[in-house]
This record gives C-alpha cells, structure tokens and sequence, in this order.
C-alpha cells in the first residue's frame, strides 16, 4: 500500500464526507499530528447550488468558484475564483511544505484535484512538491482522465482508492487508521 492516498469516485459519492471524517479521526485519536489541507463544499441559495466554497482544517475559508463571476477560468456555468482559491487553500499546503521542511511530521488533505482547482499552476506546484516533501497526502481526485491527475494516479507511492457511498465510512477508518 502507497503512502499516499487518493479518493476517486462519481460526485456525489461521499469524497469529501471520508476526507473530513479522516481529518475528524486524526483529530482525536493523534492531537497532535499535524493535519494542513482543505475541502471544497457547494455553495447553495435557496436550495440552489450557486458555487463552490472552500474550507481549510484550521478555518479559514474562501470561494472557488460561483455561476456569474466574471472569470477567464470556467468549468460550466461557474467562474473560478483563482485569486481566492490562491489565497486560501494554496497558502495553506504551502504553509504544510514549510512546517515539514522544518522536519514537522505533516498529513496533508487536499480536497480536491479537478477541473477547477487545476487551473491554478501555483496549485499544480505545490501538490507535486507535497506528494515528495510530506509522509503522507490524503487527496480526492477526479475520475475523468487528465493529465496531472493522471501523472499523480500512476505514481508507485500513491494508493487509488475508489469511494461510493456504500464504503465511504469504512474507508475513511482504514485510511486513519493506516495514517496512525
């Protein structure tokens, strides 16, 4: 098994649910392991999906994307916030190469590789300098073929694990626990 995992599936299956559940169980079963990342969740108004948010582990939070922003960088209806997606969730693995430079034992959670996030080259970067700088990377990828995501699927250290909602909760025990 690869020291680093990445979690692929359809949407909807229950990704990012086994990556913050992951993040949970670090939290209380290793305190004080450090765990630096992000998640993505949709933004909704009045039931409606209107964009993408992000989260970090310690709070931070910004947009990803969001239908009407004027942007150069589309997937869909949504325009991709690229300034705050840098600002945000890029700063913070940025922030996880610095501490395991400085020989800290980092986790990294990246939620998640895909169209929107890749457009970013800063991003693309740092998650290749994560995947050789820190002990381990738990990272959702998409499905599709691409070639980044691709390069990263076929690495010899990384485990491709594929999540439906039927063993999303078993997998993310497995993976903490493989993490611990």
């Amino acid at each position: 098994m690869g020291r680093h995992f990445l979690l692929t599936g359809q949407p909807g299956c229950g990704k990012t649910t086994a990556v913050r559940s992951i993040v949970a169980r670090l939290a209380e079963e290793a305190p004080g392991l450090s765990v630096r990342g992000f998640w993505t969740e949709e933004i909704r108004e009045q039931g409606v999906r209107v964009g993408f948010g992000i989260e970090t582990v310690s709070g931070a939070v910004g947009t990803l994307a969001r239908a009407g922003l004027a942007s150069p960088y589309r997937v869909g209806r949504y325009g991709v916030d690229r300034e705050s997606f840098e600002s945000v969730a890029v700063a913070e693995l940025e922030g996880a190469l610095e501490q395991a430079a400085r020989g800290h034992a980092v986790v990294v959670v990246i939620d998640e590789i895909g169209k929107m996030e890749l457009f970013s080259e800063r991003f693309r970067q740092v998650v290749r300098q994560a995947f050789s700088a820190v002990p381990h990377v738990v990272a959702t990828i998409m499905q599709r073929p691409h070639p980044f995501a691709d390069e990263l699927k076929a690495r010899a250290d990384v485990t491709l694990i594929v999540v439906t909602p039927g063993n999303r909760d078993r997998l993310a025990a497995e993976i903490a626990a493989q993490l611990l």
